[in-house]
Parts: C-alpha cells; structure tokens; sequence
C-alpha cells in the first residue's frame, strides 16, 4: 500500500544519464500532454495501452473494452503518473521490469506486487509519488526474499544501499524498514516528495538490488 504511516519517508550511485537526443525525445513526450511517454512509436490493441519509456522498466495498462467515464479519467491520471515515474527510474537507474497496472476501484489508496502487478484505487493515489513508491515494490522492496534478508533487523545491512545514504546523510545515516517500507528517500508520504527525494529514491532501490534485493 502506498500511505502507512510510521516513521519513514533508495539504490544506487548516479549512473551517467543517456545521451541527450533520447533525454530530449522523453521531455518533448511527457510534455505533450495526456500521451504515452516513449522512445519509438508503438501500437496497441483496442484493450491495452502499452507504454514504454527510455530504457528498461515498460509498462502496460489494463483498460475496459468499452469504458466507462469514471475509468477514462482513473486511466488519465494513471498514464501520468506512472509515465512520470517511468521515465524517471529509467533516466536515473538500468533497473529493469515489465508492470502491469490496474485500475481498481476496490483498493483503498495503491499496491505493488513482485510479481509486476500495480493496482491503483482511490484518485489521490494516482501521483507519481505513488507510482514510485509501487514500483520499488515490484522491483522486490517488501517483497522479496532478499528484502527479509536484508532489512528485517529494521535496518539495510546491505553495503552498497548503506554507503550511498551516508553519500546523501551523512557518515552515521542508515536506511530503517518496517512493514515492507524504507526510509529516508522511501517516498512513503506526499509530503516526502520532491525531484530531490525522487531521484535519491530511485538510486537507493537500484543500491539494494546491487546488494541482493
């Protein structure tokens, strides 16, 4: 889920962003308007909207045949958020998943599934805060095997995750996890979310998989 409260608010070293032509490309399609953010120009079928941003995380959303008007505008909302959070796991890590995203009207506020499934439910959720935040539990925060080795003392013992927060934090930081979270940089509540944050978060979630997530 996306809103839990407790104390938190990600992972790996900045890796040299790709070359400006595809940087400017992805801009130029995010700033376009309600449209799919992608590389090259794709087609899809009459139920699914497939999308795909500049590197390796795509994504698909799942849409009704014949729709109504409350799932158009969920579908809106979610198409820019997860473009947004697309785009920026792409440009800031070389992580890599096929999602598959829902909208649910039945799921209080959001999930994210190892298993490449992200369910959107209430419309304050369709941000691309929670997007990031869902896809790192796809990518196995909270939701792999390497996740209960690794943080659940209550705090990442992994090496790479660990130097890159005291990078940012200093030399005593530490990343906390409780209830399938992280914290700092784990984007856990709105007002956690900033460019800044954004990025760190994404650079922390690529650290732990480089550390056995």
């Amino acid at each position: 889920m996306s809103a839990r409260r407790a104390p938190m608010p990600t992972g790996r070293t900045p890796i040299p962003w790709r070359n400006k032509a595809v940087v400017a490309t992805l801009a130029a399609t995010l700033l376009a308007g309600p449209g799919i953010a992608q590389a090259t120009p794709q087609t899809a079928s009459a139920s699914q909207e497939q999308v795909s941003a500049a590197a390796t995380i795509t994504w698909t959303l799942e849409r009704a045949s014949n729709p109504t008007q409350d799932q158009l505008t969920a579908y809106d909302l979610i198409t820019k958020a997860m473009n947004a959070a697309v785009a920026r796991y792409n440009n800031v890590s070389d992580l890599g998943k096929a999602i598959t995203v829902r909208y649910d009207p039945g799921v209080p506020t959001a999930d994210g599934n190892i298993n490449g499934t992200i369910r959107f439910g209430n419309r304050g959720y369709m941000t691309e805060r929670t997007a990031l935040h869902e896809i790192a539990h796809t990518i196995g925060v909270g939701t792999s095997s390497g996740w209960s080795r690794l943080g659940g003392s209550g705090t990442w013992t992994g090496a790479q995750a660990t130097a890159l927060v005291r990078q940012f934090d200093g030399s005593s930081a530490k990343v906390s996890t409780g209830g399938g979270h992280f914290w700092p940089y784990g984007l856990n509540y709105d007002n956690e979310f900033s460019n800044t944050a954004a990025d760190r978060h994404v650079q922390i979630v690529a650290a732990m998989v480089r550390d056995g997530l």
